[in-house]
């Protein structure tokens, strides 16, 4: 897969994504962001770091549902990984991707 074209291409994928998953979002924002991919809040204000436009979209998937699903299950356990595994399937090899992704980041 590509890049992402622009921030509304991103944008129009969480929302894409959060219909899937039947949840909505209060506000949405794609921003610089220091030590985080994403972040979400009890509000429901969901932020995503812009340098996930310059990687893989199935990347950004991983990082679109861990996320959203945070909606629904506010920790990592059972029932999340579970979901994160009905959604995007072998969810860890994206995991492997996006932690490699990071550590290139802080060189």
């Amino acid at each position: 897969m590509k890049p992402w074209r622009d921030k509304e291409e991103f944008k129009s994928r969480v929302l894409e994504w959060a219909v899937k998953l039947d949840v909505s979002a209060q506000s949405l924002s794609v921003r610089p962001m220091k030590n985080k991919w994403a972040s979400c809040s009890t509000a429901g204000n969901l932020s995503f770091n812009s340098e996930l436009l310059e990687l893989d979209k199935g990347v950004a998937d991983y990082v679109i549902v861990h996320e959203l699903l945070h909606f629904r299950v506010p920790n990592h356990g059972r029932l999340w990984k579970s979901l994160m595994r009905a959604y995007l399937g072998d969810y860890e090899k994206i995991e492997i991707r996006m932690n490699d992704a990071a550590c290139r980041r802080l060189q």
